[in-house]
């Protein structure tokens, strides 16, 4: 069975896509990059700012969801610039205790982000 997931506490698709798919125990989220979902404005800001707003975007679907940061397995992160890798990890680091699998890359993201968070959670 397959259910589309939707929070106001996340930013609002800007596309023909959902915020998250919750299917057979897995949770898949789209991309998250930093908008703050109280006026759906992008946060510009430094990559440790727009970071922040990401995860934050992350835990309003988890929660949403019924998940936590401890059910997710995968994620997919972006960076405009690989050379706030290391900046950008501090803060994963803090809510990604759990350590999922991760594929890190550079990307042109939209809006100008810094950076952008996928994710796929899973739960029995």
């Amino acid at each position: 069975m397959k259910e589309i997931i939707y929070t106001k506490n996340a930013p609002e698709p800007v596309g023909p896509y959902s915020q998250a798919i919750k299917a057979n125990g897995f949770l898949y989220c789209s991309g998250m990059i930093a908008i703050n979902p109280l006026d759906n404005t992008f946060l510009n800001g430094s990559i440790e700012e727009q970071t922040t707003q990401v995860m934050k975007n992350i835990e309003a679907l988890l929660r949403a969801s019924g998940y936590s940061f401890n059910d997710v397995i995968k994620t997919t992160c972006f960076l405009d610039d690989m050379t706030n890798f290391s900046v950008f990890n501090e803060i994963y680091a803090n809510y990604f205790i759990s350590k999922p699998a991760r594929s890190c890359v550079e990307a042109k993201l939209p809006k100008g982000a810094k950076v952008e968070v996928e994710i796929v959670a899973y739960k029995d």
